[in-house]
């Protein structure tokens, strides 16, 4: 009877850690080669893990809710019963030296750590060049905290982490930066699942339901407090007549969809009207570095997509190199495969500009929160019929039903002034309102 090894995986080249947040399978269960058998959670993304051999799920060996390092065996499969389950098709396999894997899932209870944990993460020591494991872990801290950390002045093999093996976290930084002169967060000491409030927490009346937050909800939180104290956000909003791409779409496409396979959207006109306008305008393409500013030569564009579980940004890379029909079969792509828990880290990383579209839940506008470490973002609001005056041949105005719809865009004043946002939004609405149609 042998037994494979089930571990942790590594979910990109900075990830120390993950969290299982779901076991698919129970203990006794067959399983197939391939098949999803638990789901983790890191700062990066979430994930469905595959089962690395066809068998019986012998032992579970870390439970729902526990964090643990990469490479922690977490259960094993007993293949005695492997010859009777027949493989799956071929998928991924996602393995402990594997730079990236799948991911976005629902996210679990929040990390409960494991006493283990600091232990199995510290097999390794050296590297050859006299750092720790502990030093090497910080540093490869993720890139939003090793950006605070330099705009700070932190130098974070100094600083004890609350992650596996010290790994300096999000909520230890802004603990740091905010409590300076107070001691650092020591190494296993549980950390919040979410940054510390500033001022008396409220507490449960009778009959009230206290839920811990799910390792994604924790995430977004953190991601969205650390924004707002980050960058000094307005917001402008611009009315977009989308009558002529109404007019386009529908026109061309069923010949759009017949020849492509892919359900044609307003959204791939935005994003290519966006893309336009960030080349004329660098500084809505751009990040702050402490007093350097980084103008981006990659044109990356986020997609806010809502799971059932949360929010994730899978991102176009290299949109403008892309068509119309490029562009919409990655969209489609990658809304799907964030929604069936198949997307890979890489896939939510370097994006430059954001779009989110809560139109498509009936909100008219809103006012969305900077996607660091960019600065600026572009909210979509509801896409409906309005009556507009417009301005006959002859000079008379008259009554006509438009479609319309309200852009926002949230930007950083850091860096961006309002002026410049509004000569961005207002290219935008133009290159919309005449976006030719042999671009289809």
């Amino acid at each position: 009877m042998a037994r494979i090894d089930v571990i942790m995986p590594q979910m990109g080249e900075s990830i120390a850690e993950g969290t299982v947040s779901k076991w698919l399978k129970k203990v006794g269960d067959v399983v197939k080669r391939d098949e999803p058998i638990f789901e983790i959670s890191t700062d990066k993304v979430d994930a469905e893990i595959p089962s690395p051999s066809a068998g019986r799920l012998a032992e579970i060996l870390v439970g729902e809710g526990s964090t643990v390092a990469v490479q922690t065996i977490v259960a094993r499969i007993e293949t005695d019963v492997a010859a009777s389950v027949p493989a799956s098709a071929p998928a991924p396999t996602v393995t402990a030296s594997a730079p990236a894997s799948v991911a976005a899932s629902s996210g679990g209870a929040p990390p409960a750590r494991t006493p283990q944990s600091a232990s199995a993460a510290g097999a390794s020591t050296g590297n050859g060049n006299g750092a720790s494991f502990e030093e090497r872990v910080r540093t490869k801290s993720s890139p939003l905290v090793r950006k605070i950390a330099a705009e700070h002045g932190i130098e974070l093999t100094s600083v004890s982490g609350s992650g596996i093996a010290g790994r300096v976290t999000k909520r230890d930084i802004e603990s740091l930066i905010t409590n300076r002169g107070a001691k650092p967060p020591v190494v296993g000491r549980p950390a919040a699942p979410h940054l510390v409030a500033e001022g008396p927490l409220p507490e449960a009346w009778p009959g009230d339901v206290v839920e811990p937050m799910t390792k994604m909800r924790a995430l977004i939180s953190d991601h969205m407090v650390i924004s707002r104290r980050t960058s000094a956000h307005v917001t402008s909003v611009f009315e977009v007549d989308l009558t002529r791409i109404a007019k386009i779409r529908a026109k061309k496409r069923a010949e759009f969809e017949a020849a492509s396979g892919q359900r044609l959207s307003y959204l791939p006109f935005i994003i290519k009207s966006t893309v336009d306008g960030l080349r004329q305008f660098p500084q809505v393409n751009a990040s702050v570095a402490g007093t350097d500013v980084i103008y981006r030569k990659q044109y990356n564009i986020g997609i806010a997509v809502a799971l059932d579980w949360g929010l994730i940004v899978p991102v176009i890379k290299h949109a403008d190199e892309l068509s119309l029909v490029g562009i919409t079969r990655q969209l489609n792509d990658l809304a799907n495969r964030a929604r069936s828990k198949r997307l890979k880290p890489e896939e939510v990383e370097e994006g430059t500009f954001t779009i989110t579209n809560p139109g498509v839940f009936g909100s008219l506008m809103g006012t969305p929160i900077i996607n660091q470490p960019q600065v600026a973002i572009m909210g979509i609001g509801a896409i409906e019929k309005r009556p507009k005056v417009i301005e006959g041949p002859d000079g008379e105005d008259t009554i006509a039903i438009r479609t319309c719809a309200y852009f926002s865009l949230s930007f950083d004043h850091r860096l961006i002034d309002g002026a410049v946002a509004d000569e961005f939004l207002a290219f935008v609405k133009k290159q919309l309102e005449t976006f030719p149609e042999t671009a289809l």
